[in-house]
């Protein structure tokens, strides 16, 4: 059999070895016929195969992120960006700004904000909102999209006053008089969902950017994890009329909301199973996250001695939701920030596998901030995957950091512990949380082998027995989600037989300090053997 396409590079990261190769992939259609030496490649020549010589770029399966939020995301990157407002009203002259070149929207939104970058750490309020945009309504999701910051015209539009009930776990912030502040927190942020609801000319323009956003990062797979605390963003059917159109150029694999309704998994189940738009299970929050006091804690916070966070629903109602999803032959994804939302999150597996059974159900913890070295060994045990986005070490985890203060000395030590994982044989997938941090996977590779900011702090790295080798993030980005989604037998790695996903770096990482990693770009993208992405 001939190639359609044949990739030659000095560095061929294959997925099934420590180092990468000199050699070539050959492809033909969509499936990968030929991988080995360069001596072997000829047998694969035809008169129209296409030869790209890569150099010393490596070559590696396509990127699989195996945590994000892509409608979220592409509202982050097509709407006003806030990353970088540097206090309250520095923001809300932002969105102004935004607001008067975009004259024609009828939400003002607004996303990436965090009032702890702020010098005074304050939450904000509409009336900072106000005094520059009175009129038009104005949704602000923050960084975490776990609240949102309102103005007046926009608590009025959705109807929120002082009577509105407060869902569970969610706050309507209010001041002195018991009016809302324009500050919603946690699943409160439900009742800003109208302002998401877009027109298709305005849904297509954010699906085709984020398609060529991936695309640009060498991202061929993703999971898209559609429950938020309280609301549910992204459209499985508006994902399939890209797919019909041959325009899905990221794979999807989708989730849906974990709340003892198993009749909509069950249809989607049925519905979406081709090979790029599946559903993938059921997720749900345990508890919140340390930053904000939320995240669940087996002892008291460091620096709030009366408090251990929570979960958002009692124990005993996801051990039911759990048990009844696991008989049904569900995977189940359960968000767990602290040491004891994970160790929750592993006993409630474990009932559902002593009740049910032992099965090959692939159930995740996401995020692990903190863990117990204790439950280490348990991932391994029970064949739980743990999910962990390495850029979050950047939410301030170094030296002096408020992770120190929340959590004290001794706990911070096993604060995303990767390298603990991988020691106890847990099988590790990597994401980015994307919209919450970048989508650049580079930043996780450098994160995951340096525990470094980008200016080399702290010297040594964070917690740096928790480093890994690059060999082995590179795998925990491609091969290992490609197992946690089912896909092993068709993704994840370099091998004949499987589907032509491919990203060619603009260099070698392994031959270069780590450092290096944060400038690597992507310099080709194949999805299916078609390039969908070229430097």
């Amino acid at each position: 059999m001939k190639a359609d396409k044949i990739l030659v590079s000095t560095a061929l990261f294959t997925g099934n070895a420590a180092a990468p190769i000199d050699g070539f992939v050959a492809v033909k259609d969509d499936v990968i016929i030929g991988v080995g030496p360069r001596s072997e490649m000829e047998s694969f020549i035809g008169p129209s195969t296409d030869i790209r010589d890569a150099g010393n770029r490596l070559v590696t399966a396509g990127f699989h992120d195996f945590h994000l939020h892509w409608f979220l995301g592409a509202m982050f990157e097509g709407f006003c960006q806030l990353t970088f407002g540097t206090t309250e009203d520095r923001t809300a002259r932002m969105v102004a700004e935004y607001a008067r070149e975009h004259p024609d929207e009828e939400w003002v939104l607004g996303f990436g904000w965090h009032h702890v970058r702020w010098p005074d750490q304050t939450t904000p309020t509409r009336h900072s909102l106000d005094r520059y945009l009175p009129h038009r309504p104005v949704v602000l999701l923050n960084e975490e999209a776990h609240s949102a910051w309102l103005n007046t015209a926009a608590l009025e539009k959705l109807g929120i006053h002082r009577d509105t009930p407060e869902p569970p776990f969610g706050k309507i912030e209010k001041d002195a008089d018991g009016e809302p502040t324009g500050f919603l927190y946690e699943t409160a942020v439900q009742y800003v969902t109208e302002a998401f609801t877009f027109e298709k000319k305005v849904k297509n323009r954010l699906m085709n950017g984020m398609l060529k956003k991936t695309a640009s990062y060498g991202i061929t797979s993703v999971a898209d994890m559609l429950p938020l605390p309280g609301y549910t963003l992204g459209d499985p059917g508006f994902y399939r009329e890209f797919e019909e159109k041959g325009e899905l150029t990221t794979r999807i694999h989708f989730l849906d909301v974990l709340d003892g309704d198993l009749g909509r998994g069950i249809q989607f189940r049925e519905k979406y199973q081709s090979d790029k738009l599946q559903f993938s299970g059921l997720k749900q929050f345990l508890d919140g996250v340390p930053l904000t006091y939320t995240g669940y804690l087996l002892q008291p916070y460091s620096d709030r001695p009366t408090e251990i966070g929570g979960t958002i629903y009692e124990p005993h109602v996801y051990q039911k939701w759990i048990e009844d999803a696991d008989r049904e032959g569900f995977r189940i994804r359960l968000h767990a920030c602290g040491d004891a939302a994970v160790r929750l999150g592993l006993d409630v597996y474990e009932h559902a596998r002593k009740v049910n059974g032992a099965r090959d159900s692939r159930h995740t913890i996401e995020h692990i901030e903190v863990c117990d070295p204790h439950d280490f060994e348990r991932f391994r045990k029970l064949g739980v995957i743990a999910s962990i986005q390495p850029e979050h070490l950047t939410s301030g985890s170094m030296d002096s950091h408020a992770y120190l203060d929340r959590l004290g000395m001794e706990r911070a030590h096993y604060t995303w512990p990767i390298g603990s994982l991988d020691k106890h044989d847990a099988a590790i997938a990597f994401g980015t949380d994307f919209p919450i941090v970048d989508l650049n996977p580079m930043l996780g590779l450098y994160r995951a082998v340096t525990r470094k900011h980008e200016d080399g702090s702290p010297q040594g790295g964070w917690n740096p027995l928790e480093k890994i080798s690059l060999a082995h993030a590179l795998i925990h980005y491609t091969k290992s989600p490609a197992y946690g989604n089912f896909r092993e037998h068709d993704l994840g790695t370099i091998e004949v037989g499987k589907k032509a996903d491919l990203a060619v770096l603009d260099r070698n990482p392994f031959e270069v300090g780590a450092e290096e990693l944060l400038e690597t770009g992507v310099w080709m993208t194949l999805m299916d053997g078609r390039i969908v992405y070229e430097k």
